[in-house]
């Protein structure tokens, strides 16, 4: 049976280069799959899955009113073994209810991957949809940036400081956030910050 899995994890803990090794896996024994990433996340331009480590594809561009029931219905004759899809936490609430409907009615196992909460420890809205109703969740772990325990949420850094307060979605990578746990990310080390952004993010 066909499930719907949602794995999550703070920045930098390994999402994106866990969905291409997912997408290479199946690929390596000749069966189809679906990659999407939604069109908000265009760090590495529009349409591109792309891992810290330097890996990267071309991915199916998801839009924000897209109705992926149907987008995948078209594909299910075309020996679709699996849809994947980046960046999750970006997919409105009824989009996930859609790849829902893929599973159950197309039986298409779906594998997202994203963030589970905002840098203000907030869910966002694909993410709490997806927590409702996957069949499956899963953590991917990392490191807390200060301490070296589990990170469990990531910290904005706005011109060197902390960001507590403004828009949900500001895409970034690591020039922008940090992966903290939950003590640091209420008590982070400012001058450690400010070595950090002093240095390796400005190379």
């Amino acid at each position: 049976m066909a499930q719907l899995f949602f794995e999550y994890g703070a920045m930098s803990s390994g999402k994106s280069i866990e969905i291409l090794k997912v997408a290479h896996n199946y690929e390596s024994q000749g069966r189809k799959v679906l990659l999407m990433t939604p069109i908000v996340d265009s760090r590495n331009g529009v349409g591109v899955v792309a891992s810290r480590i330097g890996l990267s594809r071309e991915a199916v561009t998801v839009q924000p009113d897209q109705n992926l029931y149907q987008l995948i219905k078209k594909m299910k004759n075309d020996n679709l073994a699996v849809v994947l899809i980046d960046e999750a936490q970006f997919l409105a609430a009824e989009q996930v209810d859609q790849l829902a409907y893929v599973v159950d009615n197309l039986n298409i196992p779906v594998m997202t991957f994203g963030l589970k909460q905002d840098a203000f420890n907030h869910l966002f809205e694909g993410s709490k949809r997806l927590i409702e109703l996957a069949d499956k969740l899963e953590e991917m772990k990392t490191i807390c940036s200060f301490c070296g325990k589990k990170a469990t949420t990531q910290l904005r850094i706005v011109d060197g400081k902390p960001q507590r307060e403004g828009a949900q979605v500001f895409i970034g990578g690591d020039e922008a956030y940090i992966p903290t746990c939950r003590h640091h990310w209420f008590n982070p080390d400012l001058d450690k910050i400010a070595e950090m952004f002093s240095t390796d993010h400005d190379q």
